[in-house]
């Protein structure tokens, strides 16, 4: 196997030179790169390696920024809900915001571009009832409702980027200049881009790749009056708004885009909200404007013979990589920060670009790299997570980001990266870009965004832990390297075209009310009865939390017939309930040692057919249950965090749910530590063990052919296909 290549270090001016060298021998690194913050060494021609080098179409040239403030970028912000107690109100716009980051608009007439509304009846108030003082930074509400609460919509300049900002604080740049963006859509400025970037490329012809981070716009990222993170969404367009986006949008839309459909009710259109016709088509606007400038960019960037890379991050809001204009960027690849298998999926299944590279942590910053800290445990944590996406789909190059003279500190660590890198190559040349084994039959992901949010589901801050969604995350985590083919659809996609033929089994996951669970899509006949037929003609459901739901007609569950099981809310209590475990021996706890964790539980699930199989119960409530619908099957779990038993409980489901069961013994490991993954084409295959303990396995080609396999902690053994004869 290769010892060198797929692999991009960062490296940094004032390094020691021989320490540095001796490091990316090691690792086997055939590219470097700078990070936000450094500058590359001289010695970059005596390396014979490829640069990467960030670029930042919109801060790179601060001193644009400050001579044209007029061209700076904006976004509408909301104050606190407000509550009158007397005739008049008073809000103070800035009230819990960072003024070091945002500063209020009054360049633009507050009376055309603001919006003040009683959110007691979500009516708009007169702007002739409210005035605004630009000195004091207070509203004025004249006449009001008593006991009415009152919000203020207005418009605010960014005066510190989102990144910049994150960095500043973080690495303690003290005194370093704020840096401040600019808007690509003022025709001045986007002139200027575009030649400032060929004077750059012009200036800088040691670089072969430029690393776009990304584009123009930046993930929603508002800081509080302490300098600490006040909103993050990790999707969110709350900066792509400007006076001059929003008479564009209602030239090409026809109707104004009011501040409500962006501010949300304060909401700002999380993910998690089922999105709005307005939303959808503020997002689309800034897909086509984005997708379209940034291909001039790119094509100026191959003009002059370089590669055009775009980091899935930072300013990526309107790329949208699933989206479907995102192909006619022409970019060569995309590069993505990998915090589990989720994140790595999300990268490597990009479409439309030649080549993926993933950015594993932990970063070489001061927060993981300090005296007493363990950045060996996260980073081992971060490929043992990331290992069993890429046996599914492989990203084609690994590499690191940060400060390099930060993690030369720590041997071990240096070790441990030179042995990933290793296993890394190896990995992907005897995967030789052919698919491993997976059943004929697909599984699909049904949410209200479909295939734009593939493998992004229930994320908040690029997947990111919350209490409240890591339940839904371990459905997509284990998914990441399960050894099935899946796809992202959405509601609409089944009222315009019906269920693939090819899908055997269906996922609904999420909260109620939230756009994965569905919300009030699941009020809608057509959907309920076709995924009722397509169940009942022998297709496979699996709910997880709280799927379908939405109160209708008695039901809470819309699916509940299918599930066998429904919420009680405290409607039916006057029914009496006789739920009680009456199948714990299912074929989907198989291998199971002990009760499936279901992390966050829903509570209060009840059985609403006297076939339901309740597997598992919690403290009196359903954690686990199965059910037959015609031909097809069910399965409703309560939650499920990750975790190698819950991911092999998940694939056991898929399974049943799909009557393949007797296919499972294909290609498959019994101890629920281990996975395997064989690609028929090259004739290898791998089991890995997934924790930290020493692993024994039965590796299964079928249910009367097997082999023992001893693993240790987090390791790996291949295998070839051939040696496992009937």
């Amino acid at each position: 196997m290769s010892s060198k290549g797929r692999m991009t270090v960062p490296i940094e001016a004032g390094m020691d030179y021989d320490l540095m060298k001796d490091i990316l021998e090691r690792w086997g690194a055939d590219a470097v790169r700078n990070s936000d913050g450094t500058d590359l060494p001289d010695q970059l021609q005596e390396m014979k390696m490829k640069v990467y080098s960030t670029y930042f179409p919109t801060r790179n040239d601060q001193l644009w920024a400050h001579e044209h403030p007029d061209q700076r970028q904006q976004m509408y912000i909301m104050t606190p809900h407000t509550t009158a107690v007397e005739e008049s109100l008073q809000i103070e716009l800035m009230k819990g915001y960072y003024r070091e980051q945002l500063e209020v608009d009054y360049d633009h007439d507050p009376k055309r571009w603001w919006e003040v509304i009683n959110r007691t009846t979500g009516e708009i108030v007169d702007p002739e009832s409210w005035s605004v003082d630009p000195i004091t930074g207070i509203v004025t509400l004249h006449q009001v409702n008593r006991f009415h609460t009152y919000t203020v919509t207005f418009l605010v300049w960014q005066i510190w980027d989102q990144t910049q900002m994150y960095n500043h604080i973080t690495n303690q740049w003290g005194d370093k200049p704020h840096e401040i963006p600019y808007d690509a859509r003022h025709s001045p400025t986007w002139a200027h881009i575009t030649e400032y970037m060929k004077d750059w490329l012009e200036a800088n012809k040691h670089v072969d790749v430029v690393r776009f981070t990304t584009f123009f716009y930046h993930f929603t990222i508002i800081f509080n009056e302490l300098a600490k993170e006040k909103y993050v969404d990790w999707f969110g367009y709350s900066t792509t708004v400007s006076p001059l986006a929003l008479e564009q949008f209602e030239a090409e839309y026809g109707y104004r885009m009011r501040p409500e459909y962006l501010v949300d009710q304060g909401y700002h259109n999380t993910p998690f909200r089922n999105p709005s016709k307005q939303y959808r088509d503020w997002m689309q606007f800034q897909h086509k404007f984005v997708c379209k400038q940034s291909r001039e960019l790119v094509d100026i960037t191959h003009q002059a013979g370089r590669e055009a890379i775009m980091f899935l991050g930072d300013n990526w809001i309107g790329t949208e990589p699933y989206g479907d204009l995102f192909p006619s960027i022409g970019l060569d690849a995309v590069v993505g920060s990998v915090g589990n298998g989720a994140t790595l999926r999300m990268i490597s299944d990009i479409p439309g670009v030649k080549y993926t590279e993933g950015r594993f942590l932990p970063y070489f910053f001061p927060d993981v790299f300090y005296e007493g800290g363990n950045p060996t445990a996260e980073a081992i944590d971060n490929w043992v997570k990331a290992r069993r996406a890429i046996l599914r789909k492989p990203v084609d190059r690994i590499g690191y980001g940060g400060y390099l003279s930060l993690a030369a500190s720590f041997p071990d660590f240096i070790t441990c990266v030179e042995q990933i890198s290793d296993e890394f190559r190896t990995l992907y040349e005897r995967m030789n870009g052919t698919k491993a084994y997976t059943p004929k039959f697909k599984v699909a992901v049904l949410n209200s965004w479909g295939k734009l949010r593939s493998w992004q589901t229930t994320m908040v801050a690029h997947s990111l832990w919350y209490k409240k969604i890591y339940t839904y995350l371990g459905m997509l985590e284990s998914l990441s390297g399960l050894a099935v083919d899946v796809e992202f659809i959405s509601f609409d996609d089944v009222l315009e075209s019906g269920i693939p033929e090819d899908i055997g089994v269906i996922l609904n996951a999420g909260d109620a009310g939230t756009a994965w669970s569905g919300d009030d899509y699941w009020a809608n006949e057509a959907i309920i009865a076709c995924l009722k037929q397509f169940v009942y003609n022998g297709g496979g459901f699996i709910g997880i939390g709280e799927p379908s739901a939405f109160m209708h007609q008695g039901r809470f569950f819309q699916m509940s017939d299918v599930l066998g099981v429904d919420k009680e809310i405290g409607y039916t209590l006057s029914y009496t309930k006789y739920d009680q475990e009456n199948t714990s021996d299912h074929f989907i706890m198989g291998g199971q040692a002990k009760p499936i964790d279901c992390g966050e539980k829903v509570e209060f699930i009840r059985s609403v057919s006297e076939q339901t199989q309740i597997i598992q119960m919690q403290r009196g409530d359903i954690a686990v249950a199965a059910n037959s619908f015609g031909k097809g099957r069910s399965v409703y779990i309560a939650g499920i965090p990750y975790s190698p038993a819950n991911s092999r409980l998940l694939l056991r489901s898929i399974y049943w749910a799909a009557s393949a069961e007797n296919e499972m013994s294909t290609w498959y490991c019994d101890n629920v530590e281990t996975e395997c993954a064989v690609y028929l084409e090259t004739g290898w295959g791998i089991v890995i063990n997934n924790s930290q303990d020493p692993q024994r396995t039965k590796l299964y080609k079928n249910t009367e052919s097997y082999i023992e396999v001893e693993l240790k902690p987090g390791g790996h053994e291949w295998f070839r296909v051939d040696s496992l004869t009937k």
